[in-house]
């Protein structure tokens, strides 16, 4: 997967649509309490009022609205 394509910049861009007069801002850029990663909500006004997402970052770097899976338990078995 082409992670240049899931900057940051791109999915504000490809989920708000912003422009020269409704531009975005971010409202928080923090990590997550369980795992540490990083997660931003960016935020556009609209003439309907405001309408704000979150963004999370992946392990590969890439950006998405949805949150990143948790690490699952595995059992092995020795030989």
């Amino acid at each position: 997967m082409n992670v240049a394509a899931r900057s940051l910049r791109l999915q504000v861009e490809k989920w708000l649509v912003p422009t020269l007069s409704t531009p975005v801002r971010v409202t928080r850029f923090s990590r997550t309490r369980s795992n540490q990663r990083c997660y931003v909500r960016v935020e556009i006004l609209r003439p309907a009022g405001s309408v704000g997402l979150f963004f999370f970052r992946h392990d590969d770097g890439a950006w998405c609205v949805f949150p990143p899976e948790t690490g699952r338990v595995a059992m092995r078995s020795a030989p």
